[in-house]
């Protein structure tokens, strides 16, 4: 991905489901909305970070949204190789969905790394003008992926989790 789409592109970040405090439907249709707005606003590349919970869900939602509007791209940017190995059959099913289905992808590592969250964090702002986060409180991934993208002068759409 080259730097000069940055103007176009839109990243997501936000916690894992069991950090939430709002429901995965209010979520969803939050994030639905956001989606729908950074297209409005001439936005057609979206990165993700295929995490569970908000990562995947807007995922989800923007292959959707792609079905009806062609020009919209989906890129995952993922941690490090077998990153989904631990999680759950259904979480797993969804992963491999998403990622069959995305324009493109990138590992950021061959193998379990914990650096390589913070790089592909810091690689999603680096290329986005935009940040849809889902953030509740705390001082992990999310938080930091924040601070970043203010630091860097992001525009920032901060959904309750």
């Amino acid at each position: 991905m080259q730097k000069n789409s940055q103007a176009f592109t839109c990243c997501f970040t936000g916690h894992r489901p069991e950090k939430l405090r709002r429901s995965v439907l209010t979520i969803r249709v939050a994030l639905q909305n956001e989606i729908e707005l950074a297209f409005n606003h001439g936005y057609t590349i979206f990165l993700t970070g295929m995490s569970r919970g908000v990562d995947l869900w807007a995922a989800e939602l923007v292959l959707k949204y792609r079905c009806i509007h062609p020009p919209i791209k989906l890129f995952c940017a993922i941690p490090f190789c077998g990153f989904e190995k631990n999680w759950s059959k259904e979480w797993q099913s969804q992963y491999c969905r998403v990622l069959s289905q995305a324009d493109r992808h990138r590992f950021f590592s061959p193998s379990f790394c914990y650096a390589s969250y913070h790089e592909r964090n810091r690689w999603m702002v680096d290329h986005s003008s935009r940040v849809i986060a889902v953030y509740r409180s705390g001082t992990g991934g999310t938080f930091q992926t924040l601070t970043y993208a203010k630091e860097q002068n992001r525009t920032l759409r901060i959904l309750q989790g």
